[in-house]
């Protein structure tokens, strides 16, 4: 069997039941999960979700011990970032800068990497084309180069979500068809999201599984 765990913010976390960490809530896990047991229906793979709506990168370093390390996961997937610029135009107003989410960032993944054996998916931040929230896009796009060094230094498998996304949005059928707000996915862009994990996702799954 290979444990497989979900960790992230809102976007990972979609409404999950947080008493059954087995639940995959209704974001991108859900449909990632489906996808992945119907290719491989014989593996024996546990998923697990413990995303967090409105976690920044410190929040996910501070809890990372008992929800990842201790699990001692095969595979940890991350998506995370988006909070550290959106937080900056909260009422709270949290100033994590660049090299803030940098350090956080990077502190997360040499834990992964010093702590455990799994395997590391990073998937990329992203902003659909929604015109509210298009205030985070500036700070969103001096944080992907540093995302894609760290995804460089440590990734086992990289999804780069907002080029994919992007793409994606040239052909939907209409405004904000992928989320309502810019930040969070509704149905069609979790669907996306989690077809674009499945497919990334399954020949690493194999090679874990030989």
């Amino acid at each position: 069997m290979i444990r497989l765990l979900f960790q992230g913010d809102s976007i990972t976390d979609a409404g999950r039941d947080k008493r059954n960490y087995h639940d995959m809530g209704k974001g991108y896990p859900k449909f990632a999960a489906a996808q992945i047991r119907e290719a491989l229906p014989d593996a024996e793979i546990e998923m697990i979700n413990l995303g967090i709506s409105g976690n920044r990168t410190d929040q996910l370093f501070d809890r990372l011990y008992p929800d990842a390390i201790e699990l001692a996961p095969d595979v940890i997937s991350v998506l995370i970032g988006i909070n550290d610029i959106w937080h900056r135009f909260s009422a709270s107003r949290i100033e994590t800068t660049l090299a803030q989410t940098e350090t956080n960032y990077r502190a997360i993944l040499e834990r992964i990497r010093t702590q455990t054996n799994a395997k590391i998916v990073m998937l990329q931040p992203f902003l659909l084309d929604c015109e509210k929230n298009q205030h985070l896009r500036p700070g969103l796009d001096e944080l992907l180069p540093i995302i894609q060094r760290l995804a460089d230094e440590y990734a086992d498998l990289y999804i780069p979500l907002d080029e994919l996304l992007a793409k994606a949005m040239q052909t939907q059928p209409e405004p904000c068809y992928y989320s309502a707000d810019g930040v969070h996915p509704n149905q069609n862009g979790a669907a996306f999201i989690g077809e674009q994990y499945a497919k990334a996702i399954l020949p690493l799954l194999k090679d874990v599984l030989q």
